[in-house]
């Protein structure tokens, strides 16, 4: 068998490149659909997740309401290749934004020409942070005119894009919350300094709730609640070590809600493993429309109705530090993960890993880190394991959800940790992706604003 055979074998099993048929009877009446986005929310950070220290009450209700993922993954901690595979259906190097604030290839199209060709208004209010304009042409919709938008009685698809809780963290009540009462997961190092930062870190977080609901009260006063799929999701995870830039869970796992009145059963949960690039064909089929062929994700939508209960074998995650204000020269990073197994490959492990985290004060807890390193085991564990790093990581999850002790030098893990590296660079051949190589061609990128 050629290359090209087994290239097309391998994205036939791994991303589905054909046309994918609607094999459902259609809706009576197209849904509206809102997507409501958190910027930088680690996906375990709300009530419903497990976290009893952060107040949302919103999210909470929504999850209590619809379907709430446990296993929904973004392939980048970064936001606009984040955004731009969730809108495109196509993983970052593929469509060419894969180096934080970078813009996809000329003439990639989105879900807004697919849902705007099947006669829907399309929205983005709030932030942007993609590019270029053809390839998500968005009617902007301020927030004074939201409840105009949802209330027309044309189908509409709108992106609520919050810049919260995105660093600086400076809005919300931070009084709410106690620092001395809060509860630290085993990826931050326990100092005032970081007690602190989570506590205005999750004062965003409630701002962000309060946002949602404002939202969804727009929907339900146009009387289209039962009409509408309603989604929250929590883009990466947050600007604290070891979450956002990295391909460690913390980074790569978001929260992802779904409702959708009489057609989603109330109060449920899947524990199916979905990926951002999944959702434009999954919104399609949902709502009646064409699947064009291409596309990177498959669509989920049995598991939205309770028709399955299992999607993709694995999700993969992507890392470019070029393109990261004061990020490493080239540090590429690349990883694939199973429901029980997570396989990270450090591409150029001998560089001290990098951002403005380390360099620039991206996070107010981290100097802390640092110094406490110098007499403190835990912290200088912590140091060393964000900035120096192994050319191979392996870990099992059920055990080790927060990815802190590394088994990949464990002799009953290698055939594992050999299959899924396979899968891995099989998956990156398919993409296009040379790991070092494409990592040094992002000097070609353009950028685009951060909002």
């Amino acid at each position: 068998m050629n290359i090209v055979a087994n290239i097309c074998l391998v994205y036939l099993s791994l991303s589905a490149c054909v046309l994918q048929a609607t094999t459902r009877p259609a809706p009576e009446v197209r849904p509206n659909v809102v997507i409501v986005i958190a910027d930088d929310q680690t996906w375990s950070d709300a009530g419903c997740y497990g976290n009893s220290d952060v107040n949302t009450p919103n999210i909470d209700q929504l999850a209590k309401e619809g379907l709430k993922f446990n296993l929904a993954f973004t392939a980048t901690a970064m936001c606009s290749p984040t955004r731009q595979q969730l809108y495109t259906g196509l993983f970052p190097v593929r469509s060419g934004a894969y180096p934080n604030h970078s813009q996809v290839r000329k003439g990639t199209q989105s879900f807004v020409h697919y849902f705007k060709e099947a006669g829907y208004r399309v929205g983005l209010c709030g932030k942007r942070h993609i590019g270029p304009a053809d390839s998500f042409p968005f009617t902007n919709v301020t927030k004074g005119k939201l409840a105009a938008f949802v209330a027309n009685p044309e189908p509409f698809l709108l992106v609520y894009a919050s810049d919260s809780p995105h660093r600086p963290w400076t809005s919300g009540d931070a009084s709410q919350y106690d620092p001395r009462s809060l509860s630290l997961p085993p990826y931050m190092y326990d100092s005032q300094q970081t007690r602190t930062a989570l506590v205005d870190y999750y004062a965003e977080v409630t701002d962000f709730d309060r946002e949602l609901a404002t939202v969804d009260h727009a929907v339900s006063l146009a009387k289209k609640k039962d009409d509408t799929i309603f989604i929250y999701t929590s883009e990466q995870g947050a600007q604290f070590p070891f979450g956002k830039w990295t391909c460690y869970d913390i980074g790569l796992h978001v929260g992802f809600i779904m409702r959708w009145p009489n057609h989603i059963a109330a109060n449920s949960q899947s524990d199916a493993l979905v990926q951002y690039v999944d959702v434009v064909p999954t919104l399609l089929e949902l709502c009646d429309i064409q699947i064009p062929a291409g596309l990177d994700g498959r669509s989920f939508a049995d598991v939205v109705l309770g028709h399955k209960d299992q999607h993709q074998r694995y999700v993969f995650g992507v890392h470019t530090t070029r393109g990261i204000i004061q990020g490493s020269d080239s540090y590429p990073i690349r990883s694939v993960r199973t429901r029980q197994f997570k396989l990270i490959l450090n591409l150029n492990h001998t560089v001290t890993f990098h951002n403005i985290v380390t360099r620039g004060g991206g996070n107010p807890a981290w100097p802390s880190w640092v110094q406490a390193a110098q007499t403190d085991p835990i912290a200088k564990t912590l140091v060393n394991g964000y900035m120096r790093r192994p050319a191979i990581e392996f870990y099992d999850l059920a055990p080790d959800p927060f990815e802190r002790t590394n088994i990949a030098d464990l002799p009953q893990q290698q055939k594992e940790i050999a299959r899924l590296s396979k899968v891995l660079k099989s998956w990156m051949r398919q993409q296009g992706d040379q790991g070092h190589a494409t990592e040094m061609l992002v000097k070609a990128h353009k950028s685009v604003s951060g909002k």
